[in-house]
C-alpha cells in the first residue's frame, strides 16, 4: 500500500503527467482538494473508487482516511492542485505518515505559474531583462510571511514576480512594487488558468487596481515584470550561429571536438 501524493495541475483534466493519470487510475481511494481540483480530474479514477473531497476536512480527518485505507491495503491517490512543492500543505501530511510508518511517494504536477505564463504566451526569463523568477505571496490567515520575505525586497532585484493568493490586497501589491518597477511596468493577472472560465487581465502596475474586477478572487495569479509582453530583448547565445557548443562544434579549436550531433 502506498499513498501517492500527486500534483493535479492547474485545472485542465488533461494537464496531468502520464504517471499521475496512471496512479490515479490504479488507486481504489482518492482524496482530492475539492476547492481547487476540478471534478474532471476525477474521471481518471477507477470504477468504484472511494472518492473523498478533503476541502471540509481537518488534517486529523485526512490522516484518518489514509490510515483506514492503509489498514485495508488500498493505495491512495492524494490530489493537490498545481505542483506539490509550493503551498500544498503536503509537508505536514508527510510528517504524519513518516511517524505512522505509512509509505508514500510524490509525483510533481504542472504549477499554476507555468500555466499562467502559457496562457499569456510568455517566457518569464528573457536575456538582458530578467533571469530570475520569484514565486511568492502576501501574508494570509493560514500562513504568515517571514519577516524578510516582502514584495519590496523581491522587487528590488528586478526579477519577474509570480504573486499568488494576493488579488484581494491589490492596493498593497501596487504600493510595494511601484517604487521599484515603476507605474508603467507590465502586469498580467490570470484567473483560474486552464479552467473553462479562465480570465486574463493585462495592465500596468499603475492601472492594475482599476483593471481588476471584483470577480477575480483568490485563485488569480499576478505576474509582474518587464518580461511580460516584452519584444525588445537580446537573443540567447544558445542558438547563435557562431556559438560553440557540445552538439554544434564551431571554429578551429572547438571546446568539444569529439562530440557527435
Amino acid at each position: 500500500m502506498t499513498v501517492h501524493f500527486i500534483g493535479a495541475g492547474p485545472g485542465a483534466p488533461d494537464l496531468l503527467t502520464l504517471r499521475a493519470a496512471r496512479l490515479i487510475g490504479e488507486s481504489p481511494v482518492c482524496l482530492y482538494a475539492g476547492s481547487l481540483v476540478p471534478e474532471g480530474v476525477l474521471a481518471h479514477c477507477p470504477p468504484g473508487a472511494r472518492i473523498v473531497n478533503t476541502a471540509p476536512l481537518s488534517l486529523d480527518q485526512i490522516i484518518a482516511e489514509i490510515v483506514t485505507a492503509h489498514e485495508a491495503g488500498h493505495d491512495v491517490a492524494r490530489l493537490h492542485s498545481g505542483d506539490l512543492s509550493v503551498w500544498s500543505a503536503m509537508g505536514e501530511q508527510l510528517r504524519r505518515l513518516r511517524a505512522l510508518g505509512i509509505p508514500f511517494d510524490v509525483t510533481p504536477g504542472v504549477p499554476s505559474f507555468a500555466a499562467a505564463a502559457a496562457a499569456i504566451e510568455a517566457e518569464l526569463t528573457l536575456p538582458g531583462i530578467a533571469q530570475s523568477l520569484v514565486l511568492t505571496r502576501t501574508s494570509g490567515r493560514a500562513s504568515a510571511m517571514p519577516e524578510g520575505e516582502t514584495l519590496a525586497a523581491f522587487a528590488a532585484t528586478g526579477a519577474t514576480l509570480a504573486i499568488h493568493l494576493s488579488i484581494h490586497v491589490i492596493d498593497k501589491v501596487m504600493a510595494e512594487l511601484i517604487p521599484h518597477y515603476g507605474p508603467d511596468c507590465p502586469v498580467a493577472v490570470v484567473w483560474r488558468a486552464t479552467w473553462p472560465d479562465q480570465k486574463i487581465v493585462r495592465a500596468t502596475l499603475g492601472t492594475l487596481g482599476s483593471a481588476v474586477g471584483a470577480e477575480l478572487e483568490r485563485t488569480a495569479l499576478i505576474l509582474v515584470g518587464r518580461t511580460i509582453g516584452a519584444d525588445d530583448f537580446a537573443e540567447s547565445c544558445l542558438y547563435s550561429v557562431d556559438y560553440d557548443r557540445r552538439y554544434r562544434p564551431m571554429g578551429t579549436a572547438p571546446r568539444f571536438p569529439d562530440s557527435t550531433p
